[in-house]
């Protein structure tokens, strides 16, 4: 979700805040058997409850952050006795990043740009994902490993890692070598061999 700090509609300034982080519980695997500890902050509008959010807030301006949506769905049977709604905590995304999976993907955001590893629409690659704010296509799209039956978000690769003077990022694949791209405004490019490597990209299905 990408949120202003102060948010103006007909000239009537809104107040956007976070109330206080809860601890809850998310299932996790194929099978929901796991579960992992995650703190979730409801996100309030002029006092008034809008969404449930999960995890840090980035920055983008001095006005403007992403952080990502965690919301409820009802886990309840039709044939349950209980008239008490069974409520299970899940984690969305943040903007509509490509390949960006609720479960798996981990997502390290610097400026503008969001990296992160994502799902490949058939569930069976690993895909390393460079995004931008306001721009449908991804700026860099790379299949790196077949998708492992792993539980956690960091089963197939560990949260990638940015630098600045040039702004690049490292993506730490578990099942495949590291590699780095660097990024400039509206491009990125594979560095190889300690040069920069343009990148070509594929469409999979």
């Amino acid at each position: 979700m990408l949120l202003s700090t102060v948010a103006w509609a007909a000239s009537k300034p809104h107040v956007v805040a976070l109330g206080k982080a809860v601890p809850v519980k998310l299932l996790v695997g194929t099978t929901g058997n796991r579960t992992i500890d995650i703190t979730v902050r409801p996100l309030y509008v002029d006092t008034k409850l809008k969404e449930f959010t999960t995890g840090k807030s980035h920055d983008v301006t001095d006005r403007e952050y992403v952080i990502r949506q965690a919301y409820r769905i009802n886990d309840s049977l039709p044939d349950d006795s209980s008239k008490t709604i069974k409520w299970l905590w899940q984690r969305g995304g943040y903007l509509r990043l490509p390949d960006f999976d609720p479960l798996y993907s981990d997502v390290s955001w610097y400026r503008d740009y969001a990296a992160y590893c994502g799902i490949a629409g058939n569930g069976e690659r690993v895909i390393a994902v460079v995004a931008q704010i306001g721009v449908r296509k991804p700026l860099y799209r790379k299949d790196v490993a077949k998708a492992s039956a792993g539980d956690l978000p960091d089963s197939d690769c560990a949260q990638p890692h940015w630098e600045r003077q040039p702004a690049r990022v490292t993506f730490l694949p578990k099942n495949g070598e590291r590699f780095t791209v660097n990024v400039s405004g509206r491009f990125a490019d594979q560095v190889a061999g300690g040069r920069t490597m343009r990148h070509q990209e594929y469409t999979f299905a």
